[in-house]
């Protein structure tokens, strides 16, 4: 039998009356699982939350990361390229070195001088006007 405070409150309220006699929760959420749906609910939100964070940025690192290395083999490439190709005309032609390096600064020249003459060569449209937008 029930005396003093605990007696008002089990008469005021059918609730902690039955909470007294029951000891598991007094309302279900979402079922009886529902421990488990909320993890899986703050799991799902906290992937969500870093995929759209982290995996940009993880995307930019690899980017960066393949980009300097495949600079790199390129200019060690290029250079490789350039010291083959001198050793091979000066090996090829009857004079000393001065010969290879000649061509090759004249197609180096040559190169560079028509890539210069390319770079922002105004468009020409058909009244003349020449404005940038």
């Amino acid at each position: 039998m029930e005396t003093g405070a605990s007696a008002q409150r089990s008469s005021q309220d059918p609730a902690a009356a039955s909470s007294s006699t029951n000891r598991g929760p007094r309302f279900s959420l979402t079922g009886g699982d529902w421990p488990a749906q909320a993890a899986d609910t703050i799991v799902n939100t906290v992937e969500k939350v870093r995929d759209r964070t982290t995996g940009p940025i993880m995307t930019a690192a690899r980017a960066l990361v393949f980009g300097v290395f495949i600079g790199t083999v390129a200019i060690t490439v290029v250079v490789l390229a350039i010291i083959g190709s001198i050793r091979l005309l000066d090996n090829a032609l009857p004079s000393g070195v001065w010969l290879p390096y000649l061509l090759l600064g004249a197609a180096f020249t040559i190169g560079g001088a028509l890539l210069f003459r390319r770079r922002n060569a105004p468009h020409r449209t058909s009244a003349g006007n020449n404005s940038n937008r």
